[in-house]
């Protein structure tokens, strides 16, 4: 079986488990609970390996020296909170309590203890806040799972069950199939998340093209930062572009929260080297005094926020004259960036079409970006209907601390190459590639990019509108009014030839022809 026959297998075994609970909750609400369990999964299997290994030469499996030698009680648990940041005994892992869901037996209460003595585990030790309270959105005494404490252990032990039929290869490190089948998971239930907030899950597409815009010519990157990291999907996507060294990330979502901190795990960051942190990155910023190699974004569109005077000391806002207006927070997460992104870095984030044209503050904050501190390096048009939930036309807006007063700005309007999927547009590998050439090569295509001179955006006044400097408009084709009238008196010559054949038939059945 190659990789995309496995792959199709496994998103299908994935949404069969989503079966069981669809009907009785909604998507957002039932997500919790697979991914939660395919991470509970993963962690039972991993440190199962792990110690499995660490005991070869001990001639002992983890089950064997846990059960049978005291001494392990203390070695074992100090080994792997050390390794991989938490612990799990024997009689709580996940195939313990499948076997257990195997004789339907009750596995309620050994299934919540597991899942709190991860979290436990690592209390005291550096992973503390990578493991604190992931699974907390996973309630295991909902009402929605069933009724009755009987009714829930059912349906609870036919997830497990269904789980425990997938294998999701640990042993192969080159493949990602966990990491992608989760991605897969957060993509498939995202189209129903966030809808309210403003918030929209990054397509792959578009994730690729901003972790590539990041990389550009790198292939090692110290530090990448996203400020509004939902499930962290987005700082992952810069791993596989480049090496990345520690990923740091913020969200305010306390479940979006936990998927991101499980998913930097399922993909095989180590706890030591990302630091996700829960909180308002505007009103609350965790990572005030750090700066970051690499920043990508793809925050709440046109979100609120307070605008608080306060703001208007904060070395994030204070040198801009004006403070982003409570009713659109989309130049208060630029600047955040901004002010994180190291002199030599590189920003990206997706934002809506008003922050190119929208007026009075948001139009002071752009002027001095273009006119004192020339960061924006490019601004790119996406194809409207791209993000799920949401048919808004967006732009990716690059920015750089680095560019000479000389630089000009490129704009490329890629926002009619794409190919439709049902009610879905998507970027294809060739307008991703197109994308990423024409802004590494700053080139000049026709009707798609135009390098513009802050001479030609003062004249514009400071509109930065992309159809303002790539001509899209399409001529067209001189009418031949000739060929028109000759085919006005061919179609009259027939009329009149169709209502002549109408009289003759009328004659004969002898009523009154309807011609004119």
């Amino acid at each position: 079986m190659n990789d995309e026959e496995y792959k199709q297998q496994l998103e299908q075994k994935l949404w069969d488990v989503a079966d069981i609970l669809r009907g009785s909750m909604d998507a957002n609400e039932y997500k919790n609970y697979i991914l939660g369990f395919i991470f509970y999964k993963f962690l039972s299997e991993k440190i199962e390996n792990f110690l499995n290994k660490e005991l070869e030469e001990d001639e002992l499996t983890f089950q064997e020296a846990y059960e049978n030698d005291e001494d392990y009680h203390t070695i074992l648990p100090e080994e792997a909170v050390e390794n991989l940041g938490y612990f799990l005994e024997p009689q709580y892992l996940f195939k313990t309590i499948v076997d257990k869901a195997q004789l339907q037996e009750f596995i309620l209460e050994d299934l919540e203890k597991a899942l709190n003595k991860i979290g436990e585990s690592a209390q005291g030790s550096e992973s503390e806040d990578d493991f604190e309270n992931l699974f907390e959105d996973v309630d295991l005494q909902s009402s929605k799972l069933g009724k009755t404490p009987e009714e829930k252990n059912e349906k609870i032990s036919q997830i497990l069950l269904k789980l425990s039929e997938i294998d999701f290869k640990l042993e192969d490190t080159k493949r990602d199939i966990l990491g992608d089948a989760y991605e897969y998971l957060i993509g498939q239930f995202a189209s129903s998340a966030g809808k309210k907030a403003g918030e929209f899950y990054t397509p792959q597409e578009v994730s690729k093209v901003l972790a590539k815009i990041v990389t550009l010519d790198k292939s090692k990157i110290k530090s990448a930062y996203d400020p509004t990291c939902g499930s962290g999907s987005l700082l992952l996507r810069i791993s596989k572009e480049a090496k990345v060294a520690d990923f740091y990330g913020q969200e305010l979502n306390q479940t979006t929260y936990n998927l991101a901190r499980m998913n930097m795990i399922l993909h095989g960051i180590p706890f030591d080297d990302f630091e996700i942190k829960r909180g308002d990155s505007l009103e609350d910023p965790q990572f005030i005094d750090q700066q970051f190699d690499a920043i990508v974004a793809n925050p709440p569109f046109s979100a609120k926020w307070s605008s608080s005077k306060k703001f208007q000391k904060d070395p994030r806002f204070a040198e801009y004259g004006k403070l982003p207006p409570k009713s659109k927070a989309d130049y208060a997460f630029v600047l955040h960036m901004i002010y994180h992104l190291k002199d030599n870095g590189t920003m990206a984030v997706v934002l809506p079409h008003g922050v190119l044209f929208r007026g009075a503050a948001e139009e002071k904050i752009r002027k001095h970006l273009l006119e004192e501190k020339n960061y924006i390096d490019a601004i790119i048009g996406l194809p409207s209907n791209i993000f799920y939930g949401t048919g808004i036309p967006t732009i990716i807006m690059v920015l750089k601390k680095c560019r000479t007063a000389d630089d000009n700005i490129l704009f490329i309007d890629a926002s009619q190459e794409y190919e439709k999927i049902k009610k879905q547009n998507k970027l294809r590998p060739q307008d991703i590639d197109k994308i990423i050439n024409t802004y590494k090569n700053r080139e000049e295509i026709e009707k798609y990019s135009h390098k513009a001179t802050l001479e030609e955006i003062r004249e514009n006044d400071y509109n930065l509108n992309i159809p303002r400097y790539v001509d899209t408009f399409e001529e067209e084709e001189p009418v031949d009014l000739d060929e028109v009238v000759t085919n006005l008196e061919t179609i009259n010559k027939q009329m009149k030839e169709v209502d002549q054949e109408i009289e003759k038939y009328c004659k004969e059945l002898g009523i009154k022809p309807p011609t004119f």
